[in-house]
């Protein structure tokens, strides 16, 4: 887990001004940038390499050949041992079964005990296939110094992040937003307010992340998850996709269907096996719900002093810390409890902003940042149950079309019809909802597991918003992709390639790495997810409950308080906040304050604040929404907010 950042720089006769004057400022440039992704690597900071066109600076968080897997890495066949350059931020968990064949197919010698040198030798003698052989979280750059080449790539399910922003001085590619930001000027684009990108400001008031490969910023993209890029000086990322998840159903009959079950257990055991390999200590993080506390049930059978973390809030009712405490007894594990209080949580949000390099208004991702504070004191890795929803099915709205089914036997004009009907009908009326659903197709109703405005909504909120800007633009062309699948992976394959990746494996990165906190999702492995993907829809839902196969498969595992509860997670009182306290005061600080006003109606938002404060509505989804977006343009555009960063450190010795 580090932060890497690779500049290639526009050769000589090029739209670069003067690139052989410019080499030395450009080094130092990476420099700097490199120093603000210092959380992600205080281990090694600073590290750097410089070739004839290319520049990588480098932070590493050391976690496997912890004296030796030094970055950048020079790697090489013997007729060439000085080919490639590496920098590396993640983790390959069967890196020692690659090395092992790598060895014995192609003579493959290495310098290192790390996982590192199995990714450059799996390039060499593989090429791209290498990025299918990958059992981890990676995004990676490989400088081909033979093709004078850049090779970029990120993991199937995008654990980790990877930016790129390219222009008349080069293309720069970076763990961290903010670091491709502070090299606008020496790549040559635009951070200032006329550098917004206003229609994934749309997106994001709507679907509460910023969906891939968009950013706030024009200049600045995502290389989306499963896809690699092939970058050479002067030309711009030649992007390929390598993987895309398909869920291909296989029957469950009697006869099977425990082996199925076993299958599901079996993966999963070998998957938290691999998740442990380190040289340091590996603790859990422990919401109460079954996924986390599943993975930290197999993760205490390879280190019996597991130590469990959990979070909540000073108001009875928004905090699963006692079943949290039960679950970690009932597995044996010593468990950790970090209380927030509303005042800790205000206090932190410009940080936890200025972390997040793009807002994500998901208020989840508060307690997360605390508990891996607090987790950081203790241990340097965790596993989480990240990703368990997406593949099993636990999503309550997986369970709409089995309501909804009847709705499909009626021909399209009726159905049209009777949402017709629903409109007039009053707010909160029994059927109003099921009526205006029950009108709609699949691709029209389902945005992902996130929606905090209608159309109607943002057109009040929103200044220059666009009917041509839809959540669409988003989804079509993955429905696109799975026409002809069941309703249920359908929705599956929307929140893999939307919500997981836009918001979930987004908080989960920066919120950890704020921390300098490595956390491994066993669940998103490439074997499990091959498993889950072959489950039917009765398989993961039924009518009253979700993840059926997942549940059943870990019976003899989570302890029976865990089994069949409803998902909870890291639950927030947001609503609640915003109606009294430090948070109300906040808040109107923040509108008052903004200097988005030419983006946001700033007087539809605080007559929003009014109503719910008063109680007359309930707003809070759609308030946080703007509130984090208002912030975030205080820190990186209007620069009027500085959030006090503290360097790295370590509490404990670990």
């Amino acid at each position: 887990m580090c932060g890497l950042l690779a500049f290639v720089r526009a050769p000589a006769g090029t739209a670069n001004p003067d690139p052989a004057a410019g080499a030395a400022d450009i080094s130092a440039a990476v420099a700097r940038a490199t120093h603000l992704m210092r959380h992600r690597g205080p281990d090694e900071p600073g590290g750097s390499w410089a070739g004839e066109h290319v520049v990588f600076g480098f932070n590493r968080l050391s976690f496997i050949d912890i004296a030796h897997s030094h970055q950048p890495m020079q790697w090489g066949p013997p007729e060439a041992p000085a080919r490639y350059e590496l920098v590396f931020n993640g983790e390959i968990y069967n890196y020692l079964e690659l090395r092992e064949q790598l060895a014995a197919e192609h003579g493959a010698v290495f310098a290192t005990d790390g996982d590192g040198e199995a990714i450059v030798a799996g390039y060499h003698h593989w090429g791209t296939d290498v990025l299918t052989r990958l059992r981890g979280m990676f995004a990676f750059a490989i400088w081909d110094n033979a093709t004078g080449e850049l090779f970029c790539a990120r993991d199937p399910f995008g654990i980790k992040p990877l930016f790129m922003a390219t222009g008349p001085g080069g293309t720069v590619v970076g763990s961290e937003k903010k670091c491709l930001l502070d090299l606008a000027e020496q790549v040559g684009f635009d951070t200032s307010d006329t550098g917004l990108d206003l229609r994934a400001l749309q997106h994001y008031t709507v679907l509460q992340y910023v969906p891939e490969p968009e950013t706030l910023h024009r200049g600045v993209r995502r290389l989306e998850s499963g896809c690699y890029a092939r970058i050479r000086p002067g030309g711009t990322p030649e992007v390929t996709r390598y993987f895309t998840p398909r869920f291909n159903a296989v029957p469950i009959t009697r006869d099977t269907e425990q082996a199925r079950y076993d299958e599901i257990t079996a993966v999963l055991e070998d998957s938290v096996a691999k998740h442990m390999r380190a040289d340091v200590t590996v603790g859990a993080f422990l919401s109460g719900g079954i996924d986390s506390t599943a993975i930290a049930a197999l993760a205490i059978r390879h280190n019996p002093k597991l130590i469990t973390f959990t979070t909540g809030f000073e108001r009875e009712g928004f905090s699963e810390v006692d079943v949290a405490v039960a679950s970690a007894e009932a597995i044996g594990a010593r468990h950790v409890t970090k209380v927030v209080s509303p005042e800790e949580f205000v206090g932190a949000l410009p940080e936890i902003v200025w972390y997040l390099d793009d807002p994500v208004a998901d208020p989840a991702l508060v307690p997360l940042y605390f508990i891996a504070r607090e987790a950081r004191k203790h241990v340097k890795v965790v596993l989480s149950g990240e990703g368990a929803d997406e593949l099993f099915g636990g999503y309550t709205i997986y369970r709409e079309p089995l309501s909804l089914r009847p709705f499909d036997y009626l021909p399209a004009p009726v159905r049209r019809s009777m949402g017709k009907v629903s409109k007039p009908l009053p707010e909160g009326m029994r059927g109003k909802s099921l009526l205006h659903r029950g009108s709609l197709t699949l691709e029209e109703r389902y945005y992902g597991n996130a929606r905090s405005f209608s159309d109607e909504q943002l057109r009040a909120v929103l200044r220059g918003f666009s009917p041509d800007w839809t959540h669409t633009d988003v989804t079509a062309p993955l429905y696109a992709e799975s026409a002809g699948w069941d309703p249920v992976a359908r929705m599956q394959h929307i929140d893999l390639l939307t919500w997981l990746r836009g918001d979930i494996l987004v908080k989960a990165d920066k919120m950890t790495m704020a921390n300098s906190l490595e956390l491994r999702v066993p669940f998103l492995d490439p074997e499990v997810f091959a498993v889950a993907s072959r489950l039917p829809v009765s398989a993961k839902i039924t009518r009253t409950t979700t993840k059926y196969a997942l549940r059943r498969a870990l019976e003899p595992i989570v302890p029976a308080h865990v089994l069949n509860r409803a998902k909870l997670g890291f639950p927030v009182p947001i609503r609640h906040w915003l109606r009294t306290g430090v948070l109300v005061e906040w808040a109107y600080a923040t509108v008052d304050a903004t200097g988005a006003g030419h983006l946001v109606d700033v007087a539809a938002v605080r007559t929003m604040l009014d109503e719910h404060r008063t109680g007359t509505a309930d707003h809070s989804r759609r308030l946080w929404t703007v509130l984090i977006f208002m912030l975030w343009y205080a820190i990186f555009i209007e620069r009027s907010v500085v959030p006090t960063i503290s360097e790295p450190h370590y509490p404990v010795q670990i």
